[in-house]
């Protein structure tokens, strides 16, 4: 009996799923694991926030089925947001879809708009999802490489034109997940160019748009004049108001796009718990000081595990956006042998860069969603490695 089909053979296991079972089993041996791998927010939601949660879990009328797009009151909190974040209006009827999360949205974005063998530009490095999310449409996907030397900005003039007119869409993160790159309205603005010339969409990932340090921004996509004739993006409530695990996200933009996302959302699920888009709602219309304040509390996180390594030797460059850090592995190891025996001898896990494409050789991804106190012991432990001695 064939247990599995063709498509779930040929996928790997989720990265972050081995990373579990790993240190489940390091656990029952008595070692204290630092777990820097996985990008799971470990702050608390706001007060007001949990207290809107529980309000809205007390009236009886959220729990019926939500409108197979999102309730009205969370699709405006959207609108609303967009309008006083970035001067972008949207229309909350036809330009504004709730998503279980936007890793799911991501996936069935592409099972709604491509057919099988169609291509779509993909970063590298980039999240894994994007790639599995091509796999799961059968579609093809092209690196669109990324420049290192200008803080991972696409090198878009190094594809053909002929690449572009092969492409269906064109996937973006900024802030980057892992690179933790920031990028300019410049970038949005060339990438729309493209888009409009070679008459492919763009899929821009914003889910760490609100973690950002000091006087920096995440511009949107949307910003760019004409953006909605040919992009969508996606938001998430899980790393700006530590939602994870409540998972609620959107997508905005064109309206052709998101159309036939929904009719394919209204045949799979029927949308997120009403009291957790209530909630959300409640989050995008009051809670941009606490979106601030975490990213403040990861700024600071960020400082001091970068003078950390630093100090033993570790050229990271600090950056400006996520809670992360793409760190340089030591001379002579891939990224796979590194996080390896980060974890063998330390007890502390790290990404290894190649998880985000074969652009991310020679990095480890860092996760900052851990106290200061446990990030500094991970770097003590770091460092008492000798990693000019072979293990």
């Amino acid at each position: 009996m064939k247990m599995a089909s063709d498509l779930v053979r040929g996928m790997p296991p989720y990265l972050f799923s081995a990373f579990e079972r790993k240190k489940a089993e390091l656990a029952q041996k008595g070692i204290d694991v630092i777990d820097l791998g996985i990008g799971a927010p470990d702050l608390p939601p706001p007060p007001f926030l949990i207290e809107a949660m529980k309000r809205e879990l007390d009236d009886p009328r959220n729990y019926t089925y939500s409108p197979y797009a999102g309730c009205r009151e969370y699709r405006e909190a959207v609108a609303d947001f967009y309008e006083q974040q970035y001067g972008v209006k949207l229309d909350p009827d036809t330009e504004v879809l709730a998503l279980i999360g936007s890793k799911e949205g991501i996936v069935h974005l592409l099972q709604a708009l491509i057919d099988p063998g169609d291509a779509v530009l993909v970063p590298n490095p980039g999240y894994p999802v994007y790639r599995t999310a091509i796999h799961l449409a059968r579609g093809t996907p092209i690196d669109l490489p990324l420049d290192a030397a200008c803080d991972y900005a696409p090198q878009f003039s190094a594809l053909d034109p002929s690449t572009y007119d092969r492409a269906n869409i064109m996937l973006l993160n900024y802030p980057s997940n892992p690179t933790a790159s920031l990028a300019a309205i410049d970038v949005f603005l060339e990438a729309v160019t493209l888009a409009k010339k070679h008459r492919f969409l763009i899929a821009h990932d914003s889910a760490y748009s609100l973690l950002t340090f000091g006087d920096a921004s995440a511009p949107s996509v949307l910003q760019v004049d004409g953006a909605k004739e040919v992009a969508v993006e996606f938001g998430s409530l899980s790393k700006s108001y530590n939602m994870a695990g409540c998972r609620i996200g959107y997508i905005v933009g064109n309206q052709e796009a998101i159309r036939a996302l929904s009719i394919l959302k209204s045949n799979i699920d029927t949308c997120q718990f009403l009291a957790v888009q209530k909630a959300a709602a409640a989050a995008l219309r009051r809670g941009i000081e606490a979106a601030k304040e975490n990213g403040r509390i990861y700024e600071q996180r960020m400082k001091a595990m970068t003078a950390a390594l630093w100090q033993m030797g570790v050229p990271v460059r600090p950056p400006r956006a996520t809670f992360f850090l793409w760190v340089p592995t030591a001379v002579g190891y891939s990224a796979a042998e590194f996080a390896a025996r980060l974890l063998d001898e330390a007890g502390v896990i790290v990404t290894p860069g190649t998880a985000f494409g074969s652009a991310g050789e020679g990095y480890v991804r860092i996760s900052l969603a851990a106290p200061t106190e446990r990030l500094l012991d991970a770097a003590r432990r770091w460092k008492a490695i000798d990693w000019e001695g072979r293990p």
